[in-house]
């Protein structure tokens, strides 16, 4: 099939009444979940996963795709009107966001985030479209090495983006181990279960990421660390959402490399939107003529980071569906979502089941369309829910996490998850350890060891096997050169060389 042909086969799957419905609610879900702090992506698609079990394949994914690119459009609303990023990804446009609004601006920048976001998803969705075919083309020669080291080099990529690479690898490790809960494919046998009958079945993917992301959250704030001023409104008149022409001319060029930033950032996994965002803004102040701009109301600081993380957010569905791994964390719980569904993502699923592929890309161009229609004129109504206390919002929270996780298997105990995860959450929150490494693990963990297996099986046994072809040599060797210049050992043996070289010469 071309591409025509391909893209009309996706416009009649999302035309269908229900997947048109889904579309719609997903997207504007997303930017009302963009739009209050401390929900974010990852909570919301957790929170909704089980009532998705009703739904066809392709209308699941749609509703939740839609809400995790809609959040970046909400979140940029939030920054802006009331420096509050929506989601991480927006918390670099509140450098020049905020002043914007306070020189009576607000409704410029409101304009260019939604421009930017929109042109960055549109060249992202394009590029999908061209790349995806040819990179699944090429994922048909992988054998289980090759994905084995490739899926090895995603975790190492995801530990050392987290800040702090000792502590990203220990949560890896740590989110593997978990995925191993449960029986032993190879074997039949039980592991890690401690004669639980309930944890036969292994963990609740939905159960451990709410813990980790909704409930963590939550207490954080209860316990005033992560407090929300005061909400302070902005009048954003009709007239004042004009951008001048120099307005445009400015947001132009930066709106087209934070476009080829955030695409970049999006395929690569692990790297995700946020990176993206900083990336582009250090990029554009950088470049600028007049750097002393930056954090005062410069536009290129607006324009720049919305690109790329829309950009980013659209990019990650590239890997994730053709290669069947995550680009972010917010992508690990969608590929989850996938295989509960019956979804096997990999090189195959544009010949398997292509309307559910091209049905989402056709998702993709017209909830951006959506979300560029609507994100103005509901600018109004998201800075009056922002003004409701937080301490009314949280029950709500509470309450839907908890209904969400009882529906899927009527269980006590996977509430007891909740509990459990959201106190290690809350406890690796206060001690600087990130959540998103853990996911990777425990959704990519098992899957590693299932690659590693079939590849040992091939060899006869023989770890020569994992090294035998060029691209899982590659990686592999890529993923010890990262994890060692990430961890800084790198740095301490050439230190210590230094120093006894220096003493030798002295003696």
């Amino acid at each position: 099939m071309d591409l025509v042909s391909n893209l009309a086969l996706g416009f009649q799957t999302i035309l269908e009444p229900a997947n048109l419905l889904v579309c719609v609610a997903g997207v504007t879900l997303g930017m009302l979940v963009g739009v209050l702090p401390g929900i974010g992506a990852m909570a919301a698609i957790s929170m909704l996963l089980p009532l998705t079990w009703h739904l066809e394949p392709a209308t699941a994914l749609i509703l939740l795709a839609g809400i995790f690119y809609g959040g970046q459009y909400g979140g940029s609303t939030a920054s802006i009107l009331l420096n509050l990023p929506g989601t991480a990804a927006n918390a670099v446009t509140c450098l020049d966001g905020y002043p914007m609004a306070r020189q009576g601006r607000a409704g410029v920048a409101l304009v260019i985030t939604t421009l930017s976001s929109f042109v960055g998803a549109s060249v992202a969705i394009v590029l999908m479209m061209t790349l995806a075919p040819v990179l699944a083309r090429a994922a048909l020669g992988f054998g289980p090495s090759e994905y084995f080291a490739v899926m090895t080099f995603a975790l190492v990529v995801t530990s050392t983006m987290s800040g702090a690479a000792l502590k990203g690898f220990a949560m890896v490790a740590l989110g593997a181990l978990l995925g191993m809960i449960g029986v032993d494919i190879g074997t039949g046998q039980y592991r890690f279960t401690f004669g639980s009958i309930e944890l036969a079945g292994g963990l609740n993917l939905v159960a451990v990421a709410m813990g980790l992301l909704g409930v963590a959250e939550i207490l954080s704030r209860l316990s005033g660390e992560d407090s929300v001023a005061p909400v302070e409104r902005h009048r954003v008149s009709v007239r004042s959402l004009l951008p001048t022409r120099r307005d445009i001319r400015d947001s132009a060029l930066p709106t087209l490399r934070g476009t080829v930033i955030g695409t970049l950032s999006g395929i690569l996994p692990g790297t995700g939107a946020t990176l993206a965002s900083f990336l582009s803004y250090a990029v554009e102040k950088r470049v600028a003529a007049d750097p002393s701009r930056f954090g005062r109301g410069a536009i290129e600081g607006v324009a720049a980071p919305e690109a790329a993380n829309n950009a980013a957010v659209q990019a990650a569905f590239i890997p994730t569906l053709t290669l069947g791994i995550p680009g972010d964390a917010v992508m690990a719980i969608l590929l989850g979502a996938m295989l509960t569904h019956g979804v096997t993502p990999g090189p195959m699923i544009l010949e398997n089941d292509p309307a559910l592929f091209w049905g989402l890309v056709a998702s993709f161009w017209l909830g951006n369309l959506v979300l560029l229609v609507l994100n103005i004129p509901l600018i109004g109504l998201w800075v009056r829910l922002l003004s409701v206390p937080y301490r009314m919002l949280f029950p709500v929270i509470l309450c839907l996490i908890g209904i969400g996780v009882y529906s899927i298997n009527y269980s006590t105990f996977d509430i007891l998850v909740v509990v459990l995860f959201g106190i290690l959450g809350y406890g690796m929150k206060r001690l600087d350890y990130p959540a998103a490494p853990l996911l990777f693990g425990f959704i990519l963990g098992p899957m590693v060891e299932d690659h590693l297996r079939r590849a040992l099986l091939v060899g006869h046994g023989d770890p020569a096997v994992l090294v035998a072809s060029p691209v899982s040599a590659g990686f592999l060797v890529a993923s010890v050169l990262l994890a060692v210049l990430s961890s800084g050992v790198a740095g301490r043996v050439i230190r210590g060389t230094v120093g006894r070289n220096a003493r030798s010469d002295k003696t």
